[in-house]
């Protein structure tokens, strides 16, 4: 097994993909838009996947939030709200929020489960401030540390409830970029003790089966290299003083904050100290200088990997109800 996960180009596995897959064995794969016709076509691909690779624990992601970040979108599938809806309810009733947060969760967790996804890249626990970068401004859960953590915990636990496995992004937080990571690298200038307010969702998180990095320079901690690729930040700060032991990931290796081949940045994050990297734009020929750059995954990786895989138990659940409920108390803050 390679420590990556690989995007697919459709809403079919292609040929050239199967066979691809089939030798280079990767760690999981993620899903877009391209990849999500309707559950019948969803379904058929993930089953496909699990077919190929021998067994029903495949991790298969998507980036499922609410708000503008949904794979699966209407018609086809129900729209879902972003984080800021329940921060508004925060505001009025803590524990309404908190509840909706669940509810709402576990709704999103069975949609996706229904069409065979296991791991939904959720919650985001970002901090946010006032000149935070729209890009994660408009999903993110407040700008009060314990209030992120309690929502990001809710949407946890909803998940799970699902059947789903929940990643907790971005590490070691986002929330002080200026500048959206997609384009540009950026670069934190605020010192350790302000950061702690960033660490601190994270860290009362700790205990989540999966987390992501983020492609960003905290000059406090590593002045030259951003999170993905710094050891001192992934052992010191996500390892050491948040206190994370789950599955590492990167965000998207491709993202223009990070420079050089995608194979050079795989490489660069899995030495770092990554368990495993993401790269998400199906592109034939850098998933086989990826496979061909890295070598088998680590045991501990894969440890982690098996580990994360098996932190959920499905439970019954029905979704009118949940939706229901989970609407009736952000109603409570219209």
């Amino acid at each position: 097994m390679k420590p990556v996960i690989f995007g697919l180009s459709g809403p079919i596995l292609t040929a050239d993909e199967r066979a691809f897959f089939a030798e280079a064995r990767p760690a999981g794969y993620i899903l877009f838009k391209r990849n999500c016709v309707d559950r019948q076509q969803l379904l058929a691909l993930t089953d496909s996947l699990r077919e190929l690779e021998g067994r029903d624990d495949v991790a298969i992601l998507i980036d499922q939030e609410g708000g503008r970040v949904a794979r699966l979108a209407p018609p086809e599938w129900p729209a879902f709200p972003a984080g800021p809806d329940f921060d508004r309810l925060y505001d009025v009733a803590p524990m309404s929020a908190i509840e909706a947060a669940r509810a709402n969760a576990t709704a999103l967790g069975m949609m996706l489960a229904e069409v065979g996804i296991t791991v939904d890249c959720h919650p985001i626990l970002d901090v946010i401030r006032p000149e935070t970068t729209e890009a994660i401004s408009i999903r993110a859960f407040g700008s009060e540390p314990m209030r992120v953590g309690a929502l990001g915990r809710a949407t946890l636990e909803g998940l799970a409830a699902a059947g789903v496995v929940g990643v907790v992004k971005h590490m070691p937080g986002h929330g002080r970029a200026l500048v959206d990571s997609h384009h540009l690298l950026p670069t934190v200038t605020a010192s350790e003790a302000e950061l702690e307010d960033d660490l601190a969702p994270f860290r009362a998180l700790a205990h989540a089966p999966m987390g992501m990095t983020s492609h960003i320079v905290f000059e406090a901690w590593d002045r030259k290299a951003p999170a993905t690729m710094s050891p001192t930040i992934i052992e010191e700060v996500i390892r050491g003083r948040i206190g994370f032991d789950g599955l590492l990931m990167t965000d998207d290796i491709d993202m223009k904050a990070l420079s050089g081949t995608p194979a050079d940045k795989a490489a660069g994050a899995i030495a770092a100290g990554c368990d495993v990297v993401l790269d998400c734009w199906a592109r034939m020929d850098e998933m086989i200088a990826i496979a061909d750059r890295l070598s088998d995954i680590a045991p501990r990786a894969r440890e982690r990997l098996d580990i994360a895989m098996g932190s959920v138990k499905k439970e019954e659940g029905d979704f009118a109800a949940l939706i229901a409920k989970r609407d009736a108390l952000l109603a409570m803050a219209a």
